[in-house]
């Protein structure tokens, strides 16, 4: 659960998902997925996530399963060691032995695994598809695949907001109860007085290395905000070489070119360490730095100021998918969704404190977010999020972008427009193969 542990596995195997994407697209063996129906019943095998708190979840999920049925039972385990998860899925795909359910899906590798063969369609189960938007609501429609088919059950998310350190900004004689980080003007100015105070040596430092995946915490959020929820691509075509993709390019361009954002990668965490006033992360920052930093949590901004009941965000979410080399479909089925139940997404939201992606959170868990008021803007964000585009050669196309992200707003080299426009030009090329 903890961003460090996740980004930096990630960060060693960009490659390898970017291998895993090449061998998805084998015209000789993609198949486009598998097509759920009736299946088979009895036991299946199940991975979750290896962090403590998604562990003791899926624990207690299995016992109460296998409790009250004995002839399909779930054995289950921790996702197996690997440089990164989607490598390790990758793997198991090719070699036909994935289990029936993997709890750690990412949104970004699905396509590539449908292109594998490897997920099947949930939308083929009679209630497939209704049990997902009803669960989820209109936030469901972004997990589609292009075929208008869902090959992943939109599981649980981690809406990505501004933390900030109270500490820090008294020291710099700000408000640290109404922070001014709501417009990019004002959150300029407030960088600047962290810094030139000598309250923190910067004011952020979002990851500037070149992994495909650093965008989701520096541009996505601020550009989802922006737009009022707008994805990079949108009807096969890219949509941030606009005014508001520009306005954020260079409202980051700005951070860096004043040093109030490094472009020297930080071995660690900038934030926890006080080297950094203010970082973009989800809900499972509060377990990570409650204790050990006095920290709140805004919204992102925007040019204009956009009410937090209105403030889009990442979502940064992982999935379930039910893969095709399992035999037992009809009972993966129902444990996936035993599994997304009210009563197990409240204990998952308790165990973890990750947002169920389901429809009003708030009002579902009203006990828990009056017992946890933390969390509480996080349950709200919830519902306002942006997922990464279900397309083709998705990892290939965020990968382009950071590229020209890193080169002109980090880096500073050649013009900002420009560069978004080459981007743009870039990604529509991919995002048309089939």
């Amino acid at each position: 659960m903890q961003r460090r542990t996740r980004v930096t596995a990630a960060a060693l195997t960009a490659a390898g998902l970017l291998a895993v994407t090449a061998c998805g697209g084998d015209d000789d063996t993609s198949t486009g997925g598998g097509e759920g129906g009736d299946g088979g019943r009895g036991d299946i095998t199940i991975w979750y996530s290896n962090n403590e708190a998604e562990v003791a979840w899926g624990e207690q999920m299995v016992e109460a399963w296998n409790a009250e049925h004995p002839d399909e039972q779930i054995e289950a385990q921790e996702i197996p060691a690997g440089a990164s998860s989607e490598e390790v899925i990758g793997a198991a795909i090719t070699a036909g032995n994935a289990p029936c359910l993997i709890f750690n899906t990412a949104p970004v590798a699905v396509p590539d695994f449908e292109r594998q063969g490897g997920l099947v369609s949930l939308s083929g189960f009679d209630d497939g598809a209704s049990y997902i938007e009803e669960r989820s609501g209109d936030v469901a429609e972004q997990y589609k695949s292009e075929n208008g088919e869902y090959f992943q059950l939109p599981w649980k998310s981690n809406p990505v907001m501004i933390f900030y350190n109270k500490d820090m900004f008294a020291a710099a004689g700000l408000d640290p109860e109404n922070p001014p980080l709501s417009t990019y003007d004002e959150f300029l100015q407030t960088a600047r007085t962290l810094v030139s105070s000598g309250a923190a040596p910067r004011a952020i430092w979002p990851a500037p290395t070149s992994e495909f995946f650093q965008s989701w915490f520096d541009f996505y959020p601020l550009y989802a905000a922006e737009t009022g929820g707008t994805p990079l691509i949108e009807d096969g075509e890219a949509t941030f070489d606009d005014d508001a993709g520009t306005a954020v390019a260079e409202f980051w361009k700005t951070l860096y070119d004043e040093d109030l954002a490094s472009r020297e990668a930080y071995q660690g965490d900038s934030f926890a360490d006080g080297q950094a006033a203010m970082a973009i992360v989800g809900p499972w920052a509060i377990s990570v730095y409650g204790e050990n930093v006095n920290w709140g949590a805004v919204p992102v901004p925007t040019s204009a100021g956009t009410p937090a009941e209105e403030t889009y965000t990442f979502s940064d979410a992982k999935n379930i998918g039910l893969y095709t080399s399992c035999e037992n479909q009809a009972t993966a089925w129902d444990v996936l969704k035993f599994a997304t139940s009210e009563e197990q997404d409240g204990l998952l939201l308790e165990m973890t404190g990750q947002m169920p992606i389901r429809q009003d959170l708030p009002g579902t868990y009203p006990d828990y977010f009056a017992a946890n008021p933390a969390y509480e803007q996080f349950g709200d964000q919830a519902a306002r999020t942006v997922e990464v585009p279900n397309v083709t050669n998705s990892v290939a196309i965020w990968q382009a972008f950071r590229d020209a992200w890193s080169q002109s707003v980090i880096f500073g080299e050649g013009d900002v427009q420009e560069s978004l426009q080459g981007a743009a030009d870039e990604i529509d090329g991919l995002a048309g193969q089939s």
